[in-house]
């Protein structure tokens, strides 16, 4: 118990003295090594006040300063990349979607075969226990509905894209 109150007590020594230094936010950074007031004044900076301020600084790329940001050329909407570009990630966008539909149709013909229309093949325990039996049956239609409205969604996905190209 000794030992506890004397942890508190450093713990709490060193919050005292943690709240000594003033942090005072100049624009959009946040510092305590404004001397005093007078600096921070002529510097346009305000003290905070009412509270701890944790401060974690963003990675930058290779030390780089920021990309600039570009405004929008066609009211609001985002800058179009070159045809060749767009084609590309249009095709691979185009492949990765159609794969997932076959992965998609294909579970969804494993589990109407393993559903046998409402009446699956009993399994194990499932001869002596029939509400494991109905557990099966209903988690089998849950996930073929579930399934279907994946593949719809995979194909209004593909609708959208626009049409492939046939190579030459």
């Amino acid at each position: 118990m000794k030992y506890l109150s004397g942890l508190i007590l450093g713990i709490a020594a060193a919050t005292v003295f943690a709240q000594d230094a003033a942090v005072y936010r100049c624009g959009n950074e946040y510092t305590n090594a404004v001397k005093d007031a007078k600096e921070a004044k002529a510097r346009g900076c305000k003290l905070v006040e009412g509270g701890n301020v944790s401060v974690i600084q963003g990675a930058r790329p290779n030390g780089a300063n920021p990309a600039p940001v570009r405004a929008p050329t066609n009211s609001g909407t985002a800058p179009r990349s070159d045809g060749v570009e767009q084609r590309a990630r249009d095709s691979d966008a185009r492949m990765i979607l159609e794969s997932e539909l076959k992965k998609a149709e294909t579970r969804q013909a494993e589990l109407l075969k393993e559903y046998n229309g409402g009446e699956p093949e009993k399994q194990g325990s499932e001869a002596r226990n029939y509400q494991k039996y109905l557990d099966r049956v209903a988690e089998l239609k849950a996930s073929i509905a579930r399934n279907d409205s994946d593949i719809a969604g995979l194909k209004r996905e593909l609708a959208r894209l626009p049409p492939a190209r046939a190579t030459p």
